[in-house]
């Protein structure tokens, strides 16, 4: 057991898999001061103190296909698991200095990219997308060197499911012990997803939470930027924002990550490149879906092969809420999706839009898809419920990061303030509901 802001915090990860973690304290901080608590999560804001969060914990181990190429050997380079809360959940540090996992980085992250996270992943909780979340945002009092130049440095305390991720399993099977990678499973089982039968129930599980999770970020604009295999979690939440941002002109090909020079993660590419993790999720398992390796390959197999239809069927599911409908036509779909593209309209306004031209506002665009949409007999109560008017719109978030590593932090918590509550319309917000511009816009990981 140990002890951070003020409660107990188990350590179940470091008690049953102490070959996937090093012990290791947080790097201590010359002037260290507590920037923004949420106080949505259950724990007191006068518990959360730099002297409780900057703290003893286990850097955790696991290897990874980074843009497709794997490494043995990554783990928590700048991060920190303090523990598990009474709820079960993960109480995790980002920022907080170099471990022995650290690669060649300093181990620290700049303000910018933590606040990032922070409005970030809020704003995912509010849609109701499965995700990490943000406690706390500390300054460090220190600066650090990044591309732009020296940077506020700042540490994020987030909360989480747990952080066992496919390169959990495969740093575990590249071991060659066999009775490791079994309690890595046990655990992950136990943990998540405790109904399931087996490993090869355990798989299809982590298929089935993965699909539905990736067809919810298509149906907001989402683009995660850096989806490697040591960025896919076993329980099913997006995890590590980095250089995240959400879509405004629908293009399939839109990539916001400075280091995603070949698109590989694109906006379009994600369902795909889940698809290609998961695969690799399924080499780790082998040894424990059956002793024969031909039939363990062989199980392995239809069960990846299944994500597409898996997909397919969430994300039907959540666009027969956008668009109102019962049981939308696929051609309906495919073809909206088209239209989307080649005109590359605001996915968020538009469908808005759409809700309100069955109320008698205007055609949100002029083509023959809207009649044929309207002959469905949509409801526009239903899309209401399921189309946010409040996305983080990149040219929002930057004016309040710019802002708040300024030292002014009034735009950042009116735009979290703004998110927490996606699906309203509010008077005096127009401006928060608006798209911005559409090129040139670039996101930096921080690390």
């Amino acid at each position: 057991m140990s002890t951070a802001v003020g409660i107990a915090l188990d350590d179940s990860y470091a008690r049953a898999l102490p070959e996937l973690g090093v012990p290791w304290k947080a790097e201590a901080a010359p002037e260290a001061r507590v920037l923004l608590v949420n106080r949505g999560l259950g724990i007191d804001p006068a518990l959360v103190t730099p002297e409780n969060l900057l703290g003893e914990g286990t850097a955790m181990a696991y290897a990874g296909h980074q843009f497709g190429n794997y490494s043995p050997r990554l783990g928590d380079g700048r991060a920190l698991l303090l523990g598990e809360l009474p709820d079960g959940r993960d109480l995790h540090l980002k920022g907080s200095g170099r471990t022995p996992f650290a690669r060649g980085g300093d181990g620290k992250a700049p303000l910018g990219p933590m606040l990032r996270e922070y409005v970030i992943s809020e704003a995912m909780y509010a849609l109701g997308i499965p995700t990490t979340r943000s406690l706390a945002v500390v300054a460090t009092g220190e600066a650090v060197l990044r591309e732009r130049g020296p940077e506020p440095g700042a540490v994020l305390a987030r909360v989480a499911a747990s952080h066992l991720r496919v390169g959990t399993f495969q740093y575990a099977a590249a071991t060659g012990d066999v009775a490791l990678l079994r309690r890595l499973a046990d655990y992950a089982i136990a943990r998540h997803h405790p109904t399931v039968d087996g490993y090869l129930g355990l798989y299809e599980r982590v298929v089935e939470v993965q699909a539905a999770l990736v067809a919810r970020w298509m149906q907001v604009g989402f683009v995660h930027g850096v989806m490697n295999t040591d960025n896919t979690t076993i329980s099913g939440e997006t995890i590590d924002y980095g250089p995240c941002a959400f879509m405004d002109a629908y293009d399939p090909a839109t990539v916001f990550s400075s280091i995603d020079r070949s698109g590989r993660y694109a906006y379009g590419n994600q369902p795909a490149v889940l698809q290609w993790n998961l695969a690799r999720l399924g080499e780790a398992l082998l040894p424990l879906i059956d002793s024969d390796q031909d039939t363990a390959v062989e199980k392995a197999t239809e069960v990846v092969r299944g994500f597409t239809a898996r997909y397919d069927h969430h994300l039907r599911a959540g666009w027969q809420a956008k668009l109102g409908l019962g049981a939308p036509p696929k051609e309906l779909l495919d073809d909206l999706f088209t239209l989307l593209a080649e005109r590359r309209l605001d996915l968020t306004t538009f469908l808005r839009d759409l809700a309100e031209h069955l109320r008698g506002g205007p055609a949100p665009v002029d083509d023959p898809w809207l009649a044929r949409w309207t002959a469905e007999h949509p409801d526009p109560a239903v899309m209401d419920r399921a189309n946010p008017v409040y996305i983080p719109r990149n040219h929002l978030v930057e004016e309040a990061l710019t802002a708040a590593v300024a030292g002014d932090p009034a735009p950042f918590e009116q735009l979290v303030a703004v998110l927490s509550r996606p699906y309203e319309v509010r008077a005096g917000l127009e401006r928060y509901a608006r798209p911005g511009p559409t090129e040139g816009f670039v996101t930096f990981c921080g690390t």
